[in-house]
């Protein structure tokens, strides 16, 4: 390999000829001297082999926090939880959703067999407590959060009722004593339900208007419904908001604004020459643009309509539910709350969920103000600040995804909201509320910013599904610091890199995967529930071969006496 002490082949030369191997291959001819080591870790070569591997686009720069290309490709490679280490068998039917504790020690899981199963998670997980929902009348548990101190666990559940019912429960279980401390009315169901601070809640309730027209009211509910205080509601009205078109407020969380400003991925590189994102700001800095026309006004103006539709003039195309649409419209226009407009303050909170205008398929993302005032049911219990001609509040944002909303998901700093979305065909009509535009099989997984409310540029796409509209439910999704991941309808659940865009791993069930969750304190590990009635647990490679170390076997103390007496 040397002549004289020299290398035969100069180091340009062996770094070409790297450049033609795979990154096995490369680390392997290190191994030969310490001239092919030093090349084979060179920066340029490794930066080659990351785009060349990974497949990432070259316009997308290295992760701000990464210290050299050859740790980032090992990153990637090695500290991805792909491999399978353990299978929880103890549901009896689908799995439904999984939560952790936020310190990362126990996690929940839901399912259609009707217990909400609190697990440790320990280097191998163990069931600790099985809740039978059954005897409350539920029909199925489907969800599940802790608070924030991990004390308390809400459950959210369907009641057993008509096919069509669309009514559930809230239920709060202590994680010391493992009591049920109290239950809470949800409709609909698929409210789910989330907490606001340590020991309050919130819930929903619809209430029907008309044949496709509703208002959905949002709750604040004590965790402890026992309370004798008088200066302690056990509920308060927090929004009451309308809906048109058959849609209904579902899937509410809380993004915590005090979080925004912790450092975290830059996900809007990419191709300058890309169509602008979308902006969802839907803020005005005129009172007047966002109240809308005077009570009066719109009295004068829903008199006319009513009067030319009473004499024939209305519009003969006018169907009886476009009109009825027409007329709540009009009728919200002089009775809506703008939204409350307060100094930017990190102690607000944002209420997100889905809803819509054009039908019942969920095609919109709602974003509401929570001011600090409103986060305690202290105070009056109907809505205070409402006027008597303020029926409805009106939301600060909307995120129109022009498609069917199944599922949503915050980073850990609450500033990224990730939605699944099976998108519209493009130019889609919805012409009947009842009748909302197919659905495509491929499931777009969106980036919104939700601190400069901008829609993050590149959408991730591998996952699919395969209901039609009327089918489709949830599929929750989760994000780590570095990693987002989802179930899908193609029996698998995959992880994509935040910030390179790319999916790193498909992991498989033998049916639909439900719900996914990273560990918070260890995204190298995280849980998938499926249909097939499993949990399963996933690791890294780095983190099994560790684990799989041999340790070397401590001398018994005896056993050091006795040679050190001879």
């Amino acid at each position: 390999w040397t002549r004289g002490g020299m290398p035969l082949l100069p180091d340009c030369l062996v770094y070409q000829i790297f450049l033609h191997l795979g990154p096995a291959d490369v680390l392997a001819a290190g191994l030969v001297c310490r001239q092919w080591q030093a090349v084979s870790r060179d920066e340029f070569l490794w930066r080659e082999q990351f785009y060349r591997y990974y497949q990432v686009a070259r316009d997308v720069p290295r992760h701000p926090a990464a210290t050299s290309w050859y740790e980032e490709f090992r990153r990637l490679y090695d500290m991805v939880p792909c491999v399978e280490v353990q299978t929880l068998r103890e549901h009896s039917d689908q799995v439904l959703h999984l939560s952790f504790s936020h310190s990362g020690y126990q996690f929940a899981s839901c399912s259609k067999d009707c217990t909400v199963k609190i697990w440790n998670n320990d280097l191998t997980i163990s069931l600790l407590h099985s809740a039978d929902m059954r005897p409350y009348n539920w029909s199925y548990t489907q969800f599940s959060q802790f608070n924030q101190d991990d004390s308390l666990l809400l459950a959210s559940g369907v009641f057993l009722g008509p096919h069509n019912s669309s009514s559930g429960e809230i239920a709060v279980i202590s994680l010391d004593s493992f009591a049920l401390l109290s239950r809470v009315r949800n409709k609909p169901y698929d409210v789910f339900g989330c907490w606001l601070t340590e020991t309050s809640l919130i819930s929903g309730n619809l209430h029907r208007i008309g044949d496709i027209t509703s208002c959905s009211v949002l709750w604040l509910n004590h965790a402890f419904q026992d309370v004798e205080s008088e200066n302690v509601n056990v509920v308060k009205r927090l929004f009451k908001i309308q809906n048109l078109n058959a849609s209904t407020i579902r899937t509410v969380m809380v993004a915590d604004c005090s979080r925004f400003d912790n450092p975290d991925l830059l996900l809007d590189a990419g191709d300058p020459a890309a169509p602008p994102c979308r902006v969802f700001d839907l803020g005005s800095d005129s009172d007047d643009e966002v109240a809308g026309p005077a009570p009066a006004h719109t009295k004068e103006g829903l008199r006319r309509f009513l009067d030319r539709m009473l004499d024939g003039h209305t519009q003969p195309q006018l169907s009886e539910r476009a009109l009825e649409t027409r007329v709540a419209k009009l009728l919200a226009q002089g009775h809506t709350k703008p939204p409350e407009r307060s100094a930017a303050s990190t102690r607000n909170k944002y209420l997100i969920f889905t809803t819509g205008c054009l039908t019942y398929s969920p095609h919109q993302i709602g974003i509401k103000q929570i001011l600090p005032h409103q986060m305690t049911t202290a105070g009056p219990v109907l809505g205070e600040g409402r006027g008597s001609d303020a029926f409805f509040d009106a939301l600060d944002h909307v995120i129109d995804v022009h498609g069917h909303i199944i599922g949503m998901g915050l980073s850990p700093d609450n500033r990224y909201l990730y939605v699944n979305s099976r998108a519209w065909p493009s130019g889609a009509v919805v012409a009947d509320p009842m009748q909302p535009p197919p659905i495509a099989e491929e499931i777009d997984l969106l980036v919104f910013d939700l601190k400069t409310m901008r829609e993050v540029r590149r959408a991730l796409r591998a996952h699919r599904a395969y209901t039609p509209n009327d089918e489709c439910f949830f599929i929750f999704l989760d994000v780590s610091r570095d990693f987002v991941a989802s179930g899908a309808e193609d029996r698998h659940g995959y992880i994509w890199d935040r910030h390179y865009n790319i999916c790193l791993a498909k992991l498989q069930h033998e049916d639909v995967v439900n719900s996914v969750a990273f560990s918070p304190q260890e995204q190298e590990l995280l849980l998938t529930a499926s249909d097939d009635a499993t949990i399963k647990a996933w690791r890294s490679p780095r983190t099994v071969r560790i684990l799989q170390a041999p340790r070397p076997r401590p001398r018994p103390f005896f056993s050091w006496f006795a040679s050190q007496r001879r």
